[in-house]
């Protein structure tokens, strides 16, 4: 396994992001109970053109396993926008390494910030796992909540 910066430019990448990020996705809408989550409705076309930065998970056969995507949206902060693991590649340290490989990357932020479904519990454990701290609690739909966690620099 080999983790890379993923160019959005590559028609190929790009189709196998779009499809990873919709399996992945549609288990946590399902998980959640919320099916709008924003990585679903996006198309190949707004994938190229949302100006996040990409990193995938590849395996020897250059098959995408899982890809994480942050954003610089403020001085000093890093957002982590998505965190995707194919279903078939669960509990094999992939979320994991990908999270490891942010912070290699943006070693010198003074905050990350990370949000997932409230009853994502398995992403909730991997970023509590990192030292994220919950901040906020968002209701995005009737029944339906959204945590904003953040990692402070010491």
């Amino acid at each position: 396994m080999k983790i890379q910066l993923l160019s959005l430019n590559d028609l190929e990448t790009t189709g196998q992001l779009w499809r990873l990020q919709h399996v992945a996705y549609r288990l946590e809408a399902e998980m959640i109970g919320f099916q709008d989550i924003p990585p679903l409705m996006d198309t190949i076309e707004s994938l190229q053109s949302c100006g996040e930065t990409f990193y995938g998970c590849l395996d020897d056969e250059e098959e995408l396993l899982g890809a994480v995507a942050v954003a610089e949206e403020e001085k000093g902060t890093l957002t982590i926008t998505r965190m995707m693991v194919h279903p078939e590649h669960f509990r094999k340290g992939i979320a994991a390494a990908l999270m490891r490989h942010v912070f290699e990357q943006y070693p010198d932020l003074s905050r990350y910030i990370v949000s997932t479904g409230t009853l994502n519990q398995p992403a909730v454990n991997l970023y509590t796992k990192f030292g994220f701290i919950p901040v906020e609690v968002t209701s995005i739909a009737p029944g339906v909540e959204l945590t904003t966690f953040h990692k402070n620099k010491h």
